[in-house]
C-alpha cells in the first residue's frame, strides 16, 4: 500500500463524515501523564464531523496516570507481528498485550461507526501515525494502534498534518 502525502492525507480527512479521534485531542485527560493534547486545530478540522473518540491505552484498562511506555525492538508493525514490544520505560514491565488489545477496541470503534479516517496524536506509542518512541528515541514508524488502523485500511493523520 503506497504511503500518502500529507495533503492526501487533509484531503481525505476533509472529506470524511466519520473520524475516530485520539482522545487527548479532544481534550479528554486520558495521556499517560494525566494531561489532555486538546487542539484548536484538530476542533476546527473536525467541525460538522461525527467524531468517534478512543484512547487504545485506557480502553485496554490502563490507568491514568500510568507509567510511560515506549516501543523496544521495533515499531507498531513490529509490536503486531510479535517481533517487538511495548513496556513501560522505567520498570521494563511488557505492556504488549494492552497496547495490541487498545488497538483492537480502536478499530472495533471505527467499523462501528464507519471511521474510514483517524486523526492520531503524534509520537504516541500507540497513536503515533509518522513517528513514535523506540528504545528511547523517536524513530520513523507508526505506534500500535496506528499501525493496525493503516494495515486495516484506514487513513491515519497525525495531528501535526493540520
Amino acid at each position: 500500500m503506497k504511503e500518502l502525502s500529507r495533503e492526501e492525507r487533509v484531503a481525505a480527512l476533509r472529506e470524511a463524515r466519520v473520524v475516530l479521534v485520539s482522545a487527548c485531542l479532544l481534550g479528554e485527560a486520558c495521556r499517560y501523564d494525566g494531561k489532555s493534547k486538546g487542539s484548536d486545530k484538530v476542533m476546527r478540522a473536525l467541525e460538522g464531523k461525527e467524531v468517534v473518540p478512543v484512547c487504545p491505552e485506557t480502553g485496554a484498562g490502563l490507568g491514568i496516570p500510568r507509567p510511560a511506555v515506549e516501543l523496544k525492538g521495533g515499531a507498531g508493525a513490529e509490536v503486531l507481528e510479535g517481533r517487538a514490544r511495548a513496556a513501560e520505560v522505567e520498570s521494563g514491565r511488557d505492556r504488549t498485550e494492552a497496547f495490541r488489545r487498545g488497538a483492537e477496541l480502536a478499530l472495533a470503534a471505527a467499523r462501528r461507526f464507519g471511521a474510514e479516517v483517524a486523526l492520531l496524536k503524534e509520537r504516541s506509542p500507540s497513536c503515533g501515525t509518522q513517528g513514535t518512541h523506540v528504545d528511547g528515541v523517536v524513530v520513523r514508524g507508526q505506534g500500535v494502534t496506528a499501525a493496525l488502523l493503516a494495515r486495516s485500511g484506514l487513513t491515519v493523520v497525525s495531528d501535526e498534518d493540520l
